[in-house]
């Protein structure tokens, strides 16, 4: 026997909400990430680095949950930009690290306002759109166990061994 209902329809179901809620985010942010020369990914790269700088591409794409060869031409970009720099790791020559430069640590002053244009157009107080943001997590933590992990604390930095 065949269940002739059908998918849920599209605006009923809880990850096109959470697409289309990240979509229009994103919208908000256009134009300022516009104004500070930015694309939404490089801001997600650069905003790992602010908190912690100096990581290998494979630590950043860890924390973003994108593929090493997905992020390295954004980095290039980047680097083109003179937001970053990428070495190669002395002490494995098989880990790049990413560092901010002084410009890349400069915009994130700039970048303060995401945050600000997001209240606005939300409507939201900064309380509600907190436990909002926390309960999407638990969402994606709960869903992340069950489908695989996803570590999503900062990996530390490159180890400099002395010899």
């Amino acid at each position: 026997m065949t269940d002739e209902k059908g998918p849920v329809p599209l605006e009923d179901q809880l990850c096109y909400s959470v697409y289309s809620a990240g979509i229009a985010i994103q919208r908000v942010y256009k134009p300022l990430l516009d104004e500070l020369g930015l694309t939404y990914p490089q801001y997600l790269v650069l905003n790992v680095l602010w908190r912690t700088d100096g990581q290998t591409v494979g630590g950043i794409a860890d924390r973003l949950a994108l593929e090493s060869s997905t992020l390295t031409p954004l980095l290039k970009r980047l680097e083109t930009a003179g937001l970053v720099s990428r070495s190669r790791n002395p002490h494995n020559e098989r880990q790049v690290v990413v560092a901010l430069t002084d410009q890349g640590r400069a915009l994130r002053q700039r970048a303060g306002c995401l945050g600000e244009a997001l209240l606005g157009a939300s409507g939201q107080s900064p309380g509600r759109l907190g436990d909002l943001n926390r309960e999407v997590k638990h969402l994606r933590d709960a869903i992340y166990s069950h489908t695989g992990a996803w570590n999503l604390t900062p990996p530390p930095k490159p180890e400099a061994k002395d010899n």
